[in-house]
């Protein structure tokens, strides 16, 4: 296949520890590409073992974006997320090089593919007053409450979901509506890709094993350390969306409350598991993706096959 038939925008998209970021090396030194993040976790500086944030290294041997461009302490909303990515993908493109969208953050693929909903904006009094009523209850039993009035939103947040289920009882409370009701269905967001490739397991136990053996690596390589030295900042609390991130929300938990390193690694696991359940359920939604078994032996193969340089 000849250079221009190569589709010039591609993403991939999988959940959490199927091997995204070899394959995105992989396809981007073979297709001459850059690298544009699409995951809500490692935009944030200082958070590099938890987040299993590409190497050194990795960074230099492909150009990456929308990594380490914020403080733990800030925000980073989708609608900011889309803007800077079709700021670069512009940029990337003007430069000659294909664009490939790589990451994990379902709704961020989402406001790239379908556009965003015109929501409400945010209410810091709201949200204050329900980060209050979450630890006097617990996340769960907000989630309950949240069933109550929007039932539709409830039914795909796990039960302790907090910043999403957070802003669903913020928009409810403020507006009288429930989420939902600001989803209007299907449009065409700002940075369609020209090929969507989502690697996801055939066996689910694989990837559970993959994800016990992540974690296991970040604690050996000093994640806790790496919380530690966050909380040590004094400008950080774990109701911030950063310090919600999996494994990082665990491990506060943990040093706050003397748990066992044994009981850290249960509850981070479980946590991760957990996330990538939810991520393969929004891809199952998304029907214009091509699925590749990131537990077979020639998943290189195929990934190189799925953009035509591979027979």
């Amino acid at each position: 296949m000849s250079k221009r038939a190569l589709p010039a925008t591609l993403a991939l998209a999988g959940p959490t520890a199927s091997g995204k970021t070899a394959g995105a090396l992989l396809l981007a030194q073979a297709l001459d590409a850059e690298i544009v993040s699409v995951d809500s976790a490692l935009v944030y500086r200082g958070m590099d073992i938890g987040t299993a944030k590409p190497t050194a290294a990795e960074r230099a041997a492909v150009p990456h974006h929308l990594i380490d461009i914020r403080n733990p302490a800030q925000t980073y909303s989708a609608a900011e997320f889309a803007a800077d990515a079709v700021r670069l993908a512009q940029a990337i493109r003007a430069r000659g090089r294909r664009v490939l969208l790589v990451g994990g953050t379902m709704l961020y693929f989402k406001a790239l593919f379908d556009g965003l909903d015109a929501m409400p904006p945010a209410d810091a009094q709201l949200r204050a007053a329900i980060e209050a009523q979450a630890r006097s209850e617990g996340w769960p039993a907000l989630h309950a409450q949240l069933a109550v009035v929007d039932a539709v939103t409830a039914a795909r947040l796990a039960p302790n979901d907090a910043q999403r289920i957070q802003r669903a009882l913020e928009v409810v409370r403020a507006t009288g509506r429930p989420l939902s009701s600001f989803h209007t269905g299907e449009r065409r967001g700002p940075l369609p890709a020209d090929l969507f490739l989502s690697l996801e397991p055939t066996d689910r136990s694989w990837l559970h094993e993959r994800i016990g053996r992540r974690f296991d690596a970040m604690l050996d390589h000093g994640f806790l350390d790496e919380v530690r030295a966050l909380r040590a900042r004094g400008d950080l609390h774990p109701d911030l969306p950063s310090m919600r991130c999996v494994g990082y929300r665990q491990a506060w938990e943990a040093l706050d409350t003397g748990a066992p390193l044994a009981v850290l690694r249960e509850r981070g696991v479980a946590a991760t598991r957990q996330l990538a359940k939810r991520q393969l359920t929004w891809l199952r939604a998304m029907p214009a993706r091509q699925v590749i078994a990131c537990d077979a032996p020639d998943v290189a193969r195929q990934l190189l096959r799925a953009v035509g340089l591979a027979p």
